[in-house]
């Protein structure tokens, strides 16, 4: 029987109008960024977060401490390529991933496709493992009031 694997990444970030806003590794205009020690890139990082737990390599911060300088303004596609390194290390292979991404703002339909093009050569998977949904919180809460968002993922891997 093959090795099967799960895992869950959930990551929320502040916005901050002093930075860019940055998303799936797609920069999106005239919207603030988001909080944090590299580009904050919550959809990157919720990605990365489930791959290192299904398997069972830790977390994010674990990897990549918010306290290192070397990591200060780190674009979260170089956070990527390392955790699938692991995967590859240890003969992990991609079956899907399902993400959303909770946000009154900014509009994310039109930037998936992109988000598409850029994560899914750094995955190794097709368009069509790759599920990007966003959906908004109806005015509920910080993410409601446009004080941040949210991003979520599941990972299925498994080794042949």
């Amino acid at each position: 029987m093959k090795s099967i694997r799960v895992g869950q990444g959930l990551d929320i970030h502040p916005f901050d109008a002093s930075k860019k806003c940055v998303l799936g590794g797609v920069t999106i205009p005239g919207n603030p960024g988001l909080k944090g020690h590299s580009d904050a890139d919550a959809l990157t990082h919720a990605i990365c977060d489930a791959l290192l737990g299904a398997m069972c390599e830790g977390d994010l911060g674990q990897h990549f401490a918010d306290t290192d300088p070397a990591h200060k303004n780190q674009s979260s596609l170089y956070f990527l390529k390392q955790v699938m390194q692991l995967v590859q290390d240890q003969n992990w292979t991609i079956s899907n991933i399902d993400s959303t991404v909770l946000t009154e703002a900014p509009m994310l339909k039109t930037h998936i496709p992109e988000m598409k093009k850029v994560l899914c050569p750094l995955l190794e998977i097709s368009e069509s493992q790759f599920s990007i949904k966003a959906t908004r919180p109806e005015k509920l809460g910080a993410l409601g009031r446009k004080e941040g968002l949210m991003a979520l993922a599941t990972v299925l891997i498994f080794q042949p």
